[in-house]
């Protein structure tokens, strides 16, 4: 018994470690919206296209499919509450990580029957 607790504590602190590193390579780690990060579009657009195309997304998904909350950045406006790919999509969103974000929000409107807005033309 005593070789299992040594184990269970060891997977503990190998978890917390896991959580609370915050390397600097990649995007993500929770810092959503902090600008540490380069920011990351996908083929064919500009930062600022993109920018301003996964913000169009997320506000369709509000709008439409699921309440992404005050803690994203989006007016609460009722209804069943974003699933946690939807979230994950408009944090990398904010993040600059326009590449993860954007096509992951199109798949989540398409899913929900929602027409996907238009990409901006290539700039």
């Amino acid at each position: 018994m005593a070789k299992l607790g040594g184990f269970v504590v060891a997977l503990a602190a190998l978890s917390i470690m896991a959580c609370t590193q915050t390397g600097g390579a990649g995007q993500g780690g929770g810092m959503a919206g902090t600008g540490s990060q380069a920011a990351v579009p996908p083929p064919g657009l500009t930062v600022a296209q993109a920018a301003a195309y996964c913000s169009t997304l997320g506000n369709t998904y509000a709008e439409y499919v699921g309440t992404v909350g005050a803690y994203l950045g989006s007016p609460v406006r009722g209804g069943a509450p974003a699933d946690l790919d939807a979230r994950v999509a408009i944090a990398n969103c904010q993040d600059g990580n326009y590449a993860a974000g954007i096509p992951v929000l199109q798949e989540k409107l398409r899913d929900n029957r929602v027409t996907v807005p238009p990409p901006p033309a290539a700039g």
